[in-house]
């Protein structure tokens, strides 16, 4: 493809709930919790929906786990699928046709609420334990845990300053938590992949 140069297409912009996170490879993982929590503690709000596309599906997981962890009686239900993109090309030398591709792209909904979802559905997960949740005014200095190159940055019991061996315990039964999700998330996400190479539609 030396001989062609990518367009850029004008994106198409469509509306957004209040309630609706579109997560980034590019955006602090922070702030999206930060913003989720504020919906729900001061707006008022039933339910959060996180959404995100490739590279961005990692950092959704980690921001619905945590959530769980700050968040008392959520429930949760998980949709995975893929969307195709076209990418147009154009030549670079003369006698050469402009080009397109299509690529599929792994996507990713997650919707956290106070309220029951359908419990048959196959996304679908309980609240965690409240011996497990952990509100955000609870840590020395009001952070939100920000992980980074494999490790926890800030908020106690997740590299912080230390509270002892009770918070590193509870910080290793979480993360331990959030890997089993992590698993279980990317077997779906595989299948789904798979299933969409070896052309059954239907499946979606």
């Amino acid at each position: 493809m030396d001989r062609y140069q990518k367009v850029e297409k004008p994106k198409t912009e469509t509306a957004i709930s209040e309630n609706e996170l579109r997560i980034t490879a590019q955006g602090r993982l922070r702030n999206y919790i930060s913003y989720a929590i504020s919906l729900l503690e001061e707006k008022g709000a039933n339910e959060v929906v996180l959404k995100a596309t490739g590279r961005a599906i990692n950092k959704t997981v980690m921001i619905a786990e945590l959530l769980k962890r700050r968040v008392v009686g959520l429930h949760q239900n998980t949709s995975t699928g893929s969307i195709d993109i076209t990418d147009v090309w154009e030549p670079l030398e003369e006698g050469l046709l402009p080009l397109e591709t299509t690529r599929h792209v792994s996507a990713i909904t997650i919707t956290l609420s106070r309220k029951e979802l359908d419990s048959s559905s196959l996304g679908y997960q309980p609240p965690v334990p409240t011996d497990q949740v952990k509100p955000l005014a609870d840590y020395d200095d009001g952070r939100v845990p920000e992980y980074n190159n494999g490790h926890w940055d800030g908020g106690a019991g997740y590299g912080g300053r230390g509270r002892g061996r009770a918070a590193g315990l509870l910080s290793l039964q979480n993360s331990y938590m959030v890997l089993t999700n992590l698993f279980s998330y990317y077997f779906t996400i595989f299948v789904v992949c798979f299933l969409s190479i070896c052309h059954f539609p239907f499946f979606f």
